[in-house]
């Protein structure tokens, strides 16, 4: 037999040691020492089968009890385990037979009629655009400036890095619906979406207060994509890793943003002055206008009071006009010589007055009487 060895190194057969073997400088030494005889190995083995078999066994009924007990074999290998973060999808000749089954022992048809995937549908997976965990020095992620460089709604760009996670929902829309590998699928599409929600959107929303929402209405717009298509994949999240200008513009966009805080800044401060400055005007222009609403209301009763003693006059003079007029003249007489230091008398007031008294001169005595006494 060509497998049979006879111990020997010499000859020149191809495990020989002559110049046409691979002994010398043609090939490695094959191992010297006795190899097995495959004949004698199938002998022994025919025997043990025929101890194992009863008696008789070795006719028609032998091989019928060897097909059986190989069909049973056979049918045994299409017992399956799906575990509890899996789903089953059962495969005949290369097509989905049935919905995905639960965790626990299944069977199918025996290969090649009918196989069993198993992909795991609770793990979570994630995909990374714009760099890779693990690809920088360090062992810190790499940028890939080809994913993350976008153009912005205002025409600027924008260096955006963020990650997608996502799990299988449907393990036979998972498999059979997108191209796999469906990590490809996921990245193509999240790709495609961030670049439209970034290049409707002006670079100081993407920068500063807008990236919540960027990644609210990722998440959404790539659920939505995914379902379009029967993907099978739930989006769990998009979360931005990074969002930076580019390197090469980094520190004009840092100014920029600088200026953006000042101008933030004394906006409020001129907002915080508006309202301490208006409600002081405010108050201020209530005070003078109820001043002025004291000041109407005086000069009408002042005034009211005026026409009152004016009609109360008119009344009393329409009831005896010769005593009021003579009592008009005497005070109106009165208020214009109050001040002098003469005396008038009437003519008509009787032939035994004095025409005239040293009324100053006893005036001043008084005066200095009353100074003497103080």
């Amino acid at each position: 037999m060509p497998w049979q060895n006879t111990g020997g190194g010499g000859g020149n057969g191809p495990w020989g040691g002559g110049p046409q073997g691979p002994q010398g400088p043609q090939g490695p030494r094959r191992p010297q020492g006795p190899q097995p005889d495959l004949d004698e190995m199938i002998r022994k083995g025919q025997q043990r089968l025929k101890q194992m078999l009863p008696q008789g066994a070795g006719g028609k009924s032998g091989i019928t009890l060897l097909i059986i007990l190989g069909l049973i074999l056979w049918a045994a290998t299409g017992i399956y385990r799906v575990n509890a973060d899996e789903q089953g999808v059962v495969l005949r000749f290369g097509a989905a037979a049935e919905q995905p089954t639960l965790p626990g022992l299944h069977w199918h048809l025996p290969w090649p009629i009918e196989t069993a995937l198993t992909p795991a549908v609770t793990v979570v997976n994630r995909v990374d655009i714009g760099f890779r965990q693990g690809m920088g020095q360090g062992n810190r992620p790499a940028a890939l400036l080809d994913e993350s460089l976008m153009l912005t709604g205002d025409e600027n760009i924008v260096d955006v890095s963020f990650t997608v996670f996502w799990q299988i929902k449907d393990a036979t829309k998972y498999l059979f619906n997108i191209q796999s590998p469906q990590e490809g699928t996921v990245k193509s599409v999240a790709e495609s979406v961030m670049r439209e929600i970034v290049g409707r959107t002006n670079i100081q929303q993407v920068l500063t207060e807008g990236r919540g929402a960027i990644e609210t209405e990722a998440q959404t717009l790539i659920q939505q994509s995914l379902d379009t298509y029967e993907a099978g994949i739930l989006v769990g999240g998009v979360k931005l890793e990074k969002v930076d200008p580019p390197m090469q513009v980094i520190d004009a966009f840092r100014d920029v943003q600088a200026a953006e805080a000042d101008r933030q800044r004394f906006r409020n401060e001129a907002d915080r002055y508006a309202n301490q400055i208006i409600p002081e005007a405010r108050g201020r222009a209530n005070q003078i206008l109820q001043e002025a609403e004291a000041y109407k209301e005086q000069v009408i009763a002042g005034a009211q009071g005026d026409v009152a003693r004016f009609l109360s006059v008119y009344e009393e003079y329409a009831q005896a006009k010769d005593v009021t007029r003579t009592r008009i003249y005497l005070e109106t007489m009165e208020n214009i010589f109050t001040d002098m230091d003469k005396v008038i008398m009437d003519q008509n007031a009787g032939s035994g007055v004095v025409p005239y008294m040293a009324l100053p001169a006893i005036k001043g005595r008084n005066d200095k009487t009353s100074g003497g006494d103080r």
